[in-house]
């Protein structure tokens, strides 16, 4: 009587049932050289090396970015409800916008006191902004962050 083979316990590598041979033992058998640093003294050396700093989004740090635009519709609301925006709120604007760039956000809404400014990420767009009287009416969508500034 036989017994099934379940393949999937079959190790991988030649069936004729010679072990392995490490790659020490291959450079050993053709004559070549293994000397070099060991595992150790690489892991020691790469550990102690001096690693490049992280790359900073834009706007962190001090370094100021690039301006945040208006869409069209942006205007129109911002216009009808009446939110006004200055020097101050732009600065606070952007630097929410860096900050959800800096966690890879693509669309935000960026909170600056009582208005909301849902801004495309990537292209650092307001598409819409809602006034404190309206956000009780409205829903935010195809939102992946939220950013108080």
């Amino acid at each position: 009587m036989s017994v099934p083979v379940n393949p999937a316990l079959i190790p991988p590598g030649p069936a004729t049932g010679t072990p392995p041979v490490s790659p020490a033992e291959k450079a050993r058998r053709a004559g070549q050289s293994t000397t070099g640093p060991g595992f150790a003294q690489v892991l020691r050396e790469t550990s102690t090396a001096t690693r490049p700093a992280a790359p900073t989004a834009p706007g962190v740090g001090g370094t100021t970015s690039a301006p945040v635009n208006f869409s069209g519709h942006a205007l129109q609301r911002l216009e009808r409800r009446g939110i006004s925006v200055d020097a101050n709120v732009q600065q606070r604007l952007g630097e929410g916008v860096d900050r959800a760039a800096s966690k890879g956000s693509r669309t935000a809404v960026v909170l600056i006191d009582d208005n909301a400014f849902v801004v495309g990420v990537p292209a650092r767009t307001v598409v819409t902004a809602v006034d404190r009287g309206s956000m009780k009416e409205h829903v935010f969508t195809n939102i992946d962050s939220a950013v108080i500034a």
